[in-house]
């Protein structure tokens, strides 16, 4: 990667992806782009520290100037819908999932750049092996989301195949961030916890109590994907959809990791019928030796080294004591 190109730029992912690579491949090297620009310099972790563009990624033809006008050789396309908003509208899902994958292939093929997808756990489904889920096993997922993401791996696979794209990606698990806050999908839970107990010392959990789902802290996330795009090309059998988790973990195990740092929060549980669906429909926890084989994953940060990051840092946010 020399020159890259971020799509959804400011969402939980990209705004804190677009600052380590602006620390690592120069701020002029990395193009922000999203859909509407930052209102202020805080709203992305870049801090306004690089080029940025504007762009609807369902716009091939603009994704494509860009990708020209900065001589661009990679495209991260982040923008997405995410699982519980894509269930509320599921044709602008399909349209804005689907539609701007396609484009970044194409402008991609087009201009001989490598890609990265992100695919997710809601790619699996109920029929899918809920214990050490494998990198190759029954897709049928339950979501619109869901059934974007098999999509979307399906025509990376297929784009390399016939066109020679070097589309990489991995499946993401829950990603837990201190920075900014998660924007509508089904394991936001992991993230409002550590937020609503560091500024009232009590949540409601919308998922209930035994429900396991991968998770990882984010800085181990962002790490993957440079590893991943920068790793020997000659190594990768599966190339894109790569199973990655850090920690398998259900609600009370967070709130007894929470609670070795705030004694006093207080969690109860108003169970959401639709998050806990789709969190029903996913795998408890998956088995990521494919991607420890392939190109290194390795995680850093465990539950307890997670919470305390987030806990650290959150009393910064908010100026606890």
């Amino acid at each position: 990667m020399k020159r890259i190109l971020v799509t959804g730029a400011l969402g939980q992912i990209g705004s804190e992806l677009v600052a380590r690579l602006r620390q690592d491949y120069g701020a002029d090297n990395v193009i922000e782009t999203d859909i509407h620009a930052p209102t202020q310099t805080s709203d992305s972790p870049t801090g306004g520290s690089g080029p940025f563009e504007l762009l609807d990624v369902t716009d091939g033809q603009r994704m494509a100037e860009l990708v020209d006008k900065h001589q661009v050789d990679t495209i991260i396309h982040l923008a997405a819908l995410l699982s519980v908003t894509a269930e509320k509208n599921p044709l602008l899902a399909w349209n804005l999932n689907m539609g701007g994958l396609m484009n970044a292939l194409e402008v991609a093929r087009q201009f001989g750049c490598q890609v990265f997808y992100p695919s997710s756990i809601a790619a699996f489904g109920p029929l899918t092996p809920r214990f050490q889920t494998p990198q190759d096993t029954i897709q049928r997922p339950t979501t619109m989301y869901g059934i974007n993401k098999v999509a979307g791996e399906l025509l990376c696979d297929y784009y390399f195949r016939k066109y020679g794209v070097d589309a990489r990606g991995v499946r993401f698990p829950g990603l837990i961030s201190h920075k900014t806050p998660p924007g509508g999908g089904t394991t936001d839970y992991a993230v409002e916890i550590y937020y609503e107990a560091v500024r009232t010392g009590r949540y409601v959990c919308p998922i209930a109590k035994g429900t396991y789902m991968d998770m990882m802290y984010m800085e181990d996330a962002i790490t993957a994907v440079i590893d991943l795009m920068e790793a020997d090309g000659s190594r990768l059998k599966h190339r894109n959809a790569f199973n990655i988790s850090a920690m398998s973990v259900d609600p009370e195990m967070i709130r007894s990791a929470i609670q070795t740092w705030i004694p006093t929060f207080e969690m109860a549980y108003e169970v959401d019928s639709e998050k806990q669906s789709i969190a029903d429909s996913w795998p408890d926890a998956i088995d990521s030796s494919a991607a420890h084989e392939e190109w290194g994953f390795r995680a850093r940060y465990n539950l307890d080294a997670t919470t305390r990051e987030m806990i650290v840092h959150l009393r910064k946010k908010f100026a606890v004591i």
